[in-house]
């Protein structure tokens, strides 16, 4: 009797090699681990997202800002405006000021150059007037000299005739002088002398040229009240006054000065007359 077959499976070549395959987990374990790690996961990324989260953003304090309203715009633009009126109005008292600065300097130049004209116009009509006088004066001593009396000889004087002649001249002080004058109340210095001793009944030549001719000639150092006192040369006396005593004369001096009485010491006379 022949055996029965038994029936041959064909195996893999690598059938005899024992597997490394970890064994299979129930499905129920599977999701459970899978659970537990996926939640492991997630709070383990959570927790590390708080901290990242904390440490990478400061703690700031949030600021309200105020809020741009109308009217904050209109004080905004009104300010803006005052500032620039305000600027304009410093521009404008510039430019004013810088403007009357201007006016004054020349106006002050104007002034020193009108001032200097009048001053030279003064100064011209000073010496038209100067030449003038003098051209007078000149002609006056050529009328003057001419019509002199041509004698030096004086007439007796009366009594107390000194006195006389004092006081009259003292009465004079104070007059003017001006060239060619012959009183009353103005004079030159020989109208003056003449005067004086016409009082008297002496008569005088009317020029000093000639006056300082008249009587006799009398030494400085003895000179007495009444004398004649003349400045330069004797017959060309330019100037002539009367010695009053104690050191003085009185004389028709100048223009400036007038009829007064002077010290001797002050203007030395050339010499002296006696005619009394």
């Amino acid at each position: 009797m022949k055996e029965p077959l038994v029936p041959v499976i064909p195996m893999s070549h690598t059938a005899h090699i024992r597997s490394h395959r970890k064994p299979r987990r129930s499905a129920t374990s599977s999701i459970a681990v899978r659970a537990g790690v996926a939640g492991g996961v997630l709070s383990m990324a959570a927790a590390g997202a708080s901290a990242s989260a904390s440490a990478a953003e400061p703690v700031t304090q949030t600021i309200e800002l105020p809020t741009l309203t109308s009217d904050l715009s209109a004080q905004v633009a009104q300010s803006a405006a005052a500032t620039q009126q305000a600027a304009a109005n410093y521009e404008l008292r510039a430019e004013r000021d810088a403007a009357a600065a201007k006016a004054a300097a020349e106006a002050k130049k104007d002034l020193a150059a009108a001032k200097k004209a009048e001053a030279k116009k003064k100064a011209a009509e000073a010496a038209r007037k100067a030449a003038a006088e003098r051209a007078t004066r000149s002609a006056e001593r050529t009328t003057l000299s001419a019509s002199a009396p041509t004698s030096t000889s004086v007439s007796a004087p009366a009594s107390g005739s000194v006195a006389t002649v004092i006081a009259f001249l003292k009465a004079q002080v104070g007059d003017a002088y001006v060239m060619g004058a012959t009183g009353p109340n103005a004079w030159d210095c020989s109208s003056l002398v003449q005067a004086a001793y016409k009082q008297v009944g002496v008569d005088l030549p009317r020029v000093s040229q000639d006056q300082s001719m008249a009587g006799t000639d009398v030494p400085l150092s003895s000179v007495q009240v009444g004398d004649i006192l003349y400045w330069g040369g004797k017959g060309s006396a330019y100037h002539v006054g009367v010695y009053i005593g104690d050191g003085q004369y009185l004389d028709a001096a100048n223009p400036s000065k007038g009829v007064v009485i002077q010290d001797l010491s002050g203007y030395p006379a050339s010499g002296a007359v006696r005619v009394l």
